[in-house]
């Protein structure tokens, strides 16, 4: 079991590392269309360098111009492969990443405000404790005697 779940664990610290960082996306995206560019260059072989890496570009932004297509079935695969990984990983990860940015909690409390807080807390639950200690009141969640069927 182990040895089948190697492949997709590497795939999504792979996936994490990329989400990341905007600056790996980019140069990800820019590998990627290079080399799909070249392999389009000698898949389909009357096309120029120039021209394969447009259609790579233009795929990859799921425009599909059409004025340059793929003839040869292995460059139809990797054109559908540069696709699906646009649409399902390259693309969503931009936006996740510019959402993530954009949705930042600035009420939420620093970590020492937290623990200001709970020390806070704890004084104030001391300060109670001793009260009821000094009125014999029982307090609710206390570790004080339970109350008679009267008092519920």
């Amino acid at each position: 079991m182990h040895v089948l779940l190697t492949l997709p664990r590497w795939v999504y610290r792979g996936v994490v590392w990329l989400a990341n960082s905007p600056k790996k996306l980019l140069l990800a995206y820019t590998i990627l269309i290079a080399v799909c560019g070249s392999l389009y260059n000698v898949f389909e072989p009357d096309t120029s360098f120039g021209d394969s890496i447009w259609w790579a570009v233009v795929t990859a932004s799921t425009v599909g111009y059409g004025d340059i297509s793929p003839a040869t079935l292995p460059a139809r695969l990797m054109a559908a492969l540069l696709i699906s990984t646009m649409v399902l990983l390259v693309i969503p990860l931009i936006t996740a990443h510019f959402a993530s940015k954009l949705i930042v909690d600035t009420d939420a409390f620093r970590h020492e405000e937290q623990e200001e807080l709970k020390a806070n807390l704890r004084e104030c639950r001391r300060l109670l404790e001793e009260l009821t200690a000094r009125q014999s009141v029982s307090v609710p969640d206390s570790a004080g005697p339970p109350g008679t069927s009267s008092d519920r």
